[in-house]
């Protein structure tokens, strides 16, 4: 029964969610990683940007960002910097957030998993072991990955960490909606109009779609006008229900680490999925009391606790 017991200690200022958060978020400061970009073309004649850092290592270890991220959000950078002296580092850009705008109508979505099954199968070719962590919405297209894969999963892949997963997409949604969580929706939500307001004018989408998108104030509005019929979903609620990777947890069959902290503003209760990893072999689910969304500070010039114990997880036999 792979529940585990947290070792996330933070002193008092670190011990509210929305603190963690945000200082992680927007005053943690961080350098800049040394990347090199590669540019993947794809199988439906769009493409995706990896940033690397690529040396002689036979481990590869794949980066996959949340929502409107980047691999230059901060805590990706602060993870291709703490693992790059033992990995090869692909940080993934989701389509359209590595600073180019992908080619296709639809661009990213929380379950969207081609884009990485296509890196993992062509890094199998390269490297002896290939390892995972996925973060936020990244943590989702991770594990949604690893369960739709199931038994098909390349042996290579060795070991996963996901953190801060909004695994059902419906009701974490909704908390977003919250009065108290209002920013960090408005912010979202801004940042995803500023792209597909540009794409859906230059596809000729009817004026009357691109002034509802326009007007979206939540993802319930925004992903019943935009994600979901794009690609290829009825609605938001036929994409949350589709996509959401808590459907197919039990069915992962590589150790995989799942770390979500009870005070994340982003997560509902039933993105904790603790009688699922009860039963499961591979699943490790660790709730820390603390930690925000992807925060888990316990100082702004002090590595974030997940580092160290991702890299345990890692490199360590279970």
């Amino acid at each position: 029964m792979p529940l585990v017991t947290s070792t996330y200690r933070p002193g008092f200022f670190y011990k509210n969610g929305h603190i963690n958060t945000i200082f992680a978020s927007k005053v943690k400061p961080q350098a800049d990683a040394p990347y090199q970009r590669k540019r993947f073309e794809t199988p439906d004649n769009d493409f995706f940007d990896v940033d690397t850092i690529v040396g002689v290592h036979k481990k590869a270890l794949i980066l996959m960002h949340g929502l409107e991220g980047s691999a230059h959000s901060t805590y990706i950078l602060e993870m291709a910097n703490f693992f790059s002296p033992d990995y090869d580092i692909w940080a993934m850009n989701h389509r359209s957030c590595s600073g180019s705008l992908n080619l296709l109508y639809p661009s990213y979505h929380s379950g969207h998993t081609k884009d990485l099954k296509q890196l993992v199968n062509t890094l199998s070719e390269k490297y002896e072991e290939i390892y995972i962590i996925g973060v936020s919405l990244g943590g989702n297209i991770t594990l949604k990955y690893l369960g739709d894969e199931g038994n098909k999963l390349p042996s290579v892949v060795k070991k996963v960490a996901t953190l801060s997963v909004p695994c059902q997409l419906n009701s974490s949604a909704k908390v977003l909606q919250k009065r108290i969580n209002l920013l960090y929706l408005q912010n979202f939500v801004i940042s995803l109009k500023s792209k597909v307001v540009p794409k859906m004018e230059a596809f000729n989408m009817s004026q009357t779609l691109i002034d509802e998108v326009r007007s979206a104030k939540t993802f319930v509005e925004f992903d019943d006008r935009y994600t979901g019929p794009a690609h290829g979903f009825k609605d938001a609620e036929d994409y949350w229900s589709q996509c959401s990777s808590k459907e197919v947890l039990d069915r992962i069959i590589v150790p995989t680490l799942l770390i979500n902290a009870k005070d994340d503003p982003f997560l509902s209760e039933e993105c904790f999925p603790y009688e699922i990893a009860e039963k499961s072999e591979f699943l490790y689910l660790e709730t820390p009391d603390y930690g925000g969304h992807v925060g888990f500070l316990t100082s702004l010039y002090k590595q974030r606790w997940y580092l160290s114990r991702i890299r345990n997880f890692l490199s360590k036999p279970i």
